[in-house]
């Protein structure tokens, strides 16, 4: 009996069906996710306004130390938290770069996902992650973002331009909904 709604027989076949996508990774797409990742989670969100709050009580301490006028304060404090965001975004793209650096060798990169977890074959290498790896997942308009759990502090990059199939997007959005929690 259902008692959710909707055709039981479609709802099986949607869990067992597997997500395929076949795409090669950019460096593009990690920024992309450590830009969300900085957005929506509280260790993104801590990390991205670290350098211009560091900043901002730098100014504040030394223009007090130094009993500066208001004007001083103003145009310093402006320029040290604007060259504290400028080094924010320059640090995304320089980790999304790394991070990118050490993925490119793979090449062009297959992942089935299904409710067990995802197998990812490149050309020189394969991994299976069960979803127990991560904790949660967010979604921009171009990638799925995996960010890790427990035992791994870490993010995949999934771009949706890999999907086989356009049914695969929502495919895999189904199994990350029933086995992470969306941010």
């Amino acid at each position: 009996m259902d008692t959710m709604g909707g055709d039981s027989s479609q709802q099986d076949i949607d869990r067992g069906a597997a997500a395929e996508f076949v795409y090669r990774p950019t460096a593009a797409d990690f920024e992309e996710a450590l830009r969300a990742r900085a957005r929506r989670t509280p260790a993104g969100r801590a990390q991205a306004l670290l350098a211009p709050a560091m900043a901002a009580v730098a100014v504040v301490i030394f223009a007090a130390l130094r009993d500066a006028a208001p004007i001083v304060w103003i145009i310093s404090l402006v320029i040290s938290v604007g060259a504290g965001c400028w080094g924010t975004a320059r640090g995304l793209r320089t980790m999304a770069r790394r991070m990118f650096s050490i993925v490119e060798p793979y090449g062009e990169c297959r992942m089935v996902a299904d409710d067990r977890g995802a197998v990812s074959t490149g050309e020189r290498v394969s991994f299976t992650a069960e979803w127990t790896v991560f904790r949660q997942y967010l979604e921009t308009p171009d990638l799925f973002v995996l960010v890790g759990g427990d035992r791994a502090a870490g993010i995949a990059v999934l771009p949706k331009r890999g999907a086989q199939d356009p049914a695969d997007v929502d495919r895999l959005r189904a199994i990350l909904d029933r086995n992470l929690k969306r941010l």
